[in-house]
């Protein structure tokens, strides 16, 4: 058993997508990607991976935080840094995703629920989890 047992009902899907993905927190743009990985869990709102190297590098610091999934693997996060304001663990990857994920290998998502997500130039409403 890796992190909790899984649930038979639940589902993890992963979609390779062109519409572009846009990221920003207060005004400030984080990151634009001319594609994504579009990853559908249940329970849970469309996550959006993207490439780190299409994220502003210079808001970004290393967390030391990890968390496991049985359905993805362990994440990694990355606070983000704006001004003297942090987001701790906005932004998480997985580099050894379980096989059903393998998608998303190294890419990073971005908890919509606390920051704008514009998907093909729609912003997206802020989903309502327990993430918010």
């Amino acid at each position: 058993m890796f992190g909790h047992p899984k649930d038979p009902f639940h589902r993890v899907d992963t979609l390779t997508s062109l519409r572009s993905v846009k990221i920003s927190l207060d005004g400030k743009v984080l990151a634009e990607s001319p594609y994504s990985i579009h990853l559908y869990e249940t329970k849970l709102p469309c996550r959006y991976y993207i490439p780190l190297s299409a994220i502003n590098q210079a808001v970004l610091r290393k967390n030391s935080k990890t968390t496991t999934c049985p359905y993805k693997g362990t994440a990694e996060y990355y606070d983000v840094i704006l001004g003297d304001e942090v987001h701790e663990g906005l932004v998480w990857y997985y580099n050894q995703p379980n096989m059903e994920c393998a998608q998303i290998v190294g890419l990073c998502c971005f908890y919509g629920e606390k920051v704008d997500v514009e998907v093909d130039g729609e912003k997206l409403e802020r989903p309502k989890t327990p993430f918010a």
